[in-house]
């Protein structure tokens, strides 16, 4: 049986503070997957200078194991996640997939969004299965030559 610190139902995101921010800009992908995320540190840098971007660590218990970033603009029903890593000593234990389902509450506890959007490379076929098995839909390529797919959230009482 995993530790508690291991299992995905201690899974949770939080803010990047100045806390953590050194421990998310050390986090690393397999050199195999280096092309298919911004780093983290530019991903921080881009976070300073748009207001819409909401940056989060991702934590295996009191350890920091991934990063992501979304933005869901008040003025819009769309939320797009435009960033999504675990480090790759963290890799393989479910935390992408529990990292995904936790950011998707957050966001649907927003009240305003009514889908999410989210882009990648065709060839990382990791994410392509993550995010099918989370339910979103590739609607294509976008003009970068990214697979762009979305998921529409249940209404709930909105």
């Amino acid at each position: 049986m995993a530790e508690r610190s291991g299992s995905t139902a201690d899974i949770r995101i939080g803010p990047v503070t100045p806390a953590n921010r050194a421990l998310v800009t050390a986090l690393q992908l397999a050199p195999e997957q280096m092309d298919f995320v911004a780093s983290n540190a530019a991903s921080l840098r881009e976070a300073r200078f748009d207001r819409d971007a909401r940056p989060r660590a991702v934590m295996a218990g009191d350890q920091i194991v991934g990063f992501l970033m979304y933005e869901a603009p008040r003025d819009d029903d769309e939320a797009r996640i435009y960033r999504l890593m675990i480090d790759r000593a963290s890799q393989g234990r479910g935390y992408g997939k529990a990292a995904l389902r936790e950011v998707l509450e957050e966001i649907g506890g927003l009240g305003h969004i009514r889908h999410v959007s989210i882009c990648y490379e065709p060839e990382n076929e990791a994410a392509r299965q993550l995010y099918r098995s989370a339910g979103f839909v590739e609607q294509g390529l976008d003009e970068d030559g990214e697979m762009i797919a979305d998921l529409i959230l249940p209404t709930g009482d909105r």
